[in-house]
């Protein structure tokens, strides 16, 4: 885990890393969120719309963020105070592993808050999820 101080945090900084998506999460997901559209759940409905395999559920395709923030950019001393998302592409099991990607575009020193570009790409390198992050760095 990370644990860069508001100081520390530059500009153009950038950290990544990998998420992988599973049947497993899928459930997991499902048991949380209760999220039963058999868009996420049902392989011959998904199929009867257009798509080779269940669609991932959105949110745990960008719950990633939260690990990016937490664990990445800045780490340690994280509060997410917003979250802004595009979803660019349909996800799938088999697009896994996704990479996360996180740039700071801007710093607020009034309120010690980071601005982070995000973009998640499947396994391809495919664009699926665009994004901006406001953190808080706790001092």
């Amino acid at each position: 885990m990370n644990e860069y101080k508001y100081e520390e945090i530059y500009k153009g900084q950038i950290e990544e890393f990998t998420f992988d998506i599973t049947e497993e999460k899928m459930k997991q997901f499902y048991s949380i969120s209760g999220d039963s559209n058999p868009l996420h759940t049902d392989e011959n409905y998904a199929k009867s719309k257009g798509y080779n395999e269940v669609v991932v559920y959105g949110l745990l395709t960008t719950s990633a963020l939260s690990t990016l923030a937490g664990v990445y950019l800045p780490g340690k001393y994280s509060l997410i105070h917003s979250v802004e998302i595009n979803y660019a592409k349909p996800v799938f099991i088999s697009s896994s592993p996704l990479k996360i990607k996180g740039e700071v575009i801007d710093k607020d020193d009034r309120f010690s808050r980071i601005t982070v570009k995000v973009n998640i790409f499947d396994k391809n390198g495919v664009k699926v999820c665009r994004g901006l992050m406001q953190i808080g760095v706790l001092h």
